[in-house]
């Protein structure tokens, strides 16, 4: 005979069962947090390895645009059959993308596996978040804040150095050193499995809903096309005729995607009524121009780090350390006040204005600016993020019904992928499409001193003034080389390696002065966000009670 289920208790999780349940949530977000920073600090060496710098945006926004897309897919299903099986598949398919990476031999077949580990990395951090709304109030979140700061402060440290370390070797065990970048995932997903389930037990009751898998289809048909666009526009030219076939299969996607979302009403993959919440809608609105500002950021100063200052991947890890204390004490502060006072809106207000401030004054950081000036810009950075992220997710799991926290908090986590996806995707773009001229600009300028004539003179620079004369012969630059495979800039003598490091900087001051002009955008938006008190119960409780309610009154005419 089956067991019975356990029963759902009549009262609120003891402290005990919630960190029991915690500890599974934690190994899963600790396997996606560590693949993110182990993965930033390593790309430039897997793209000069694979002879595609210039492609590396691939990489991130393949994996981006599936973690995107089916993060509202996870978000619906497990509302409708419970979180932990899905949760458990989530770390299954992002093992195995790992294992598949591990192959890679062009960043074109990076980026699809990639994108595979975007299949399970969309349900990890969402559900996980959905999980937590579920069990712990949110005027008491705050006090298991520090468990998951834990998992983020440890992975931050970690995985700089465990990248750094894995990139810079040529070979372990017989195989490429950055291919453990990957190959590490798989010990940790398989004790993420086995720990999940032991601890992650929690009673469901299914709803019986459709699936909108037509709306995942024209989701998939809207985005694809457009961050297909954003990501080769330079490319293939913006005005092009494959641009524009882009521009309106996404168009026509994004629209279909709005029709079946309104034919669904409450059974859509995202409920446009859910978006009528003023919370949401502005929430959602913001966690967009966000996610663009944050994943840009993040995309550029590791390639600042490790171009333009000549730093390791590991010491280039390490010097974003700053950032992460950012996020952390952001998250502490304001996890802290929000759970004493119960009022949060001014934190998301404040973040957003340190974010704008920080990329604005980002710009101004030039090749020769001493690491410690960059450091404390992190740390403003840092803190913006850490203000942002907790209010905002409780914020949209407040507001909405108990049953429907999953969906709300996908939507959350969807929100701001899209804007991470586009920001990725289009200010990379605007980076490797802007060096080439900055580069040639600077070496004209460069070969009028004194200083670069005589370091092309040099006998010991023959070879590369020999490929600089053939370049120029040829009406071509030195400076496309660079960007499939930049790793010569530290071998190359400082005085010519000067401008193609002044290049990029200048490069990237214009990324960062687009992602400030989005931010003043998005704390524009933040102003709109309203209060609204937060509960005193959670979610899995008051549903526990709305269940046992339904039951009673289907059983009430029988009697």
């Amino acid at each position: 005979m089956a067991a019975a289920a356990p029963a759902r208790p009549d009262g609120p999780l003891t402290h005990r069962q919630i960190v029991t349940i915690l500890v599974g949530l934690m190994m899963g977000m600790f396997l996606a947090a560590l693949d993110q920073t182990i993965v930033a600090t390593s790309i430039r060496t897997i793209a000069d390895d694979l002879k595609g710098l210039d492609q590396q945006a691939w990489a991130t926004t393949a994996y981006l645009i599936t973690s995107t897309i089916v993060t509202p897919l996870y978000g619906k299903l497990s509302d409708i059959y419970g979180r932990k099986k899905f949760f458990s598949a989530a770390i299954t398919i992002f093992v195995v993308g790992s294992v598949l990476c591990t192959l890679s031999q062009s960043m074109l077949q990076l980026a699809f596996y990639r994108a595979v580990q975007g299949l399970g990395a969309g349900g990890l951090f969402s559900l996980a978040l959905a999980i937590i709304g579920d069990i712990v109030p949110p005027r008491e979140r705050a006090k298991y804040q520090g468990y998951f700061l834990a998992v983020f402060g440890t992975s931050s440290v970690l995985g700089p150095v465990i990248g750094g370390f894995l990139a810079g070797q040529s070979s372990i065990l017989g195989v490429t050193g950055w291919r453990w970048v990957f190959l590490v995932n798989v010990p940790i997903g398989i004790a993420a499995l086995l720990v999940v389930s032991r601890t992650l037990h929690l009673q469901h009751t299914r709803l019986d809903h459709r699936i909108d898998w037509w709306g995942a289809a024209m989701l998939t048909l809207g985005l694809v096309p457009l961050l297909l666009v954003a990501e080769q526009g330079r490319d293939w030219g913006w005005g092009s005729g494959r641009s524009i076939a882009c521009y309106a299969v996404g168009i026509i996607g994004v629209i279909a995607f709005l029709l079946v979302e309104r034919a669904m009403k409450d059974e859509a993959l995202l409920p446009l009524t859910l978006f009528q919440e003023r919370t949401v809608a502005v929430a959602s609105g913001a966690s967009v121009l966000i996610g663009m500002a944050m994943f840009g950021g993040l995309a550029s100063l590791p390639l600042y780090l490790q171009i333009v200052k000549g730093a390791s991947p590991t010491k280039a890890g390490l010097l974003l350390l700053p950032l992460t204390l950012g996020i952390m004490a952001g998250s502490i502060v304001s996890g802290q006040i929000i759970s004493r006072t119960g009022r949060y809106r001014r934190f998301p207000i404040i973040g957003s204005a340190l974010l704008a401030l920080s990329l604005y004054v980002f710009h101004f950081i030039k090749a020769d600016t001493p690491l410690w000036e960059t450091s404390i810009v992190m740390v403003a950075f840092g803190l913006g993020l850490g203000f942002n992220f907790q209010p905002l997710t409780l914020a949209v799991q407040n507001a909405v019904s108990p049953r429907l926290i999953g969906v709300a908090t996908s939507s959350a986590t969807f929100t701001r992928q899209i804007g991470g996806t586009l920001g990725t995707a289009v200010f990379l773009s605007i980076l490797f499409s802007t060096v080439p001229d900055k580069i040639k600009a600077a070496l004209t300028t460069a070969s009028g001193t004194k200083e670069f004539r005589s370091a092309l003179a040099d006998p010991a620079n023959a070879q590369f003034a020999k490929g600089m004369a053939s370049a120029a012969a040829q009406g071509g630059g030195t400076s496309g080389s660079v960007l499939k495979d930049s790793s010569f800039l530290n071998h190359l003598d400082p005085r010519l390696a000067k401008p193609f490091l002044q290049g990029f900087s200048d490069s990237m001051d214009l990324v960062f002065l687009v992602g400030a002009g989005v931010m003043v955008l998005g704390f524009l938006v933040m102003l709109l966000l309203p209060h609204v008190e937060l509960r005193g119960g959670s979610a899995y409780s008051e549903r526990g009670a709305a269940d046992k309610a339904d039951a009673d009154a289907a059983v009430a005419p029988q009697v």
